[in-house]
């Protein structure tokens, strides 16, 4: 038996919830290209990463794949399966070959109709994942958005081997990725590019001053 890692949403569960979860876990090998889940799935498991590289991405508006983040090993996911069979909000494919454990909705549900006191635990884990949510809500609707644009700009370049790589993301798409008019990202990045804090171009921009950028997503006004 593989055990899950202790971290992400179980790093507070209890030992015997994670006894159970790993109990029930089957081990799944993934090519790179291979598809864990798409947006719009049925969700009906939790997942943690063992070994290799996914990739989180979405649909645009524009119909445009647009790439979130990377998961790496240790990092635990769709765990709102747990308690809600809703659509997957995103779609996860394998970046290079991988494995991960996956844990089913029905066999936890059915766990905790045999041991009703692990329901405790459960309900303690999604208050925390609820307030987590709430704080990353707050954040998309109350900080301003030049805070919440190099927050993401930063995230983004995160993702790359080299920092200094362009990263290819139209203004309209960064503007969807913060919740703001293409309009307001366009008049931000002028400003920025007149500091020389990034350069812009057609084919996406460039952070050249990653140290000023920091200071601004580390601020709370503007």
């Amino acid at each position: 038996m593989t055990a899950f890692p202790d971290s992400g949403f179980l790093s507070d569960a209890s030992d015997r919830l994670k006894a159970m979860l790993s109990a029930q876990a089957t081990e799944i090998a993934l090519d790179r290209g291979d598809v864990l889940f798409e947006q719009g799935d049925e969700g009906d498991a939790l997942y943690a990463i063992l070994e290799g590289t996914l990739e989180v991405s979405f649909l645009a508006m524009s119909g445009r794949k647009l790439s979130l983040t990377l998961m790496r090993p240790g990092e635990v996911f769709g765990e709102i399966a747990l308690f809600d069979s809703g659509p997957r909000t995103a779609t996860v494919v394998a970046a290079e070959p991988s494995r991960v454990l996956r844990v089913r909705q029905g066999d936890v549900m059915n766990q905790i109709r045999q041991h009703p006191d692990l329901a405790v635990d459960m309900i303690r884990l999604a208050g925390q994942r609820m307030r987590w949510m709430g704080s990353q809500l707050n954040e998309q609707v109350f900080l301003p958005m030049p805070i919440r644009l190099a927050r993401k700009l930063l995230h983004l370049s995160e993702l790359q081997d080299d920092p200094f790589t362009r990263i290819t993301l139209s203004q309209s798409e960064l503007a969807e990725f913060v919740g703001a008019t293409r309009e307001a990202v366009s008049k931000t990045i002028s400003t920025w590019k007149r500091d020389n804090v990034v350069q812009a171009s057609r084919g996406g921009l460039m952070i050249k001053d990653f140290e000023a950028l920091r200071e601004l997503a580390d601020s709370d006004l503007i």
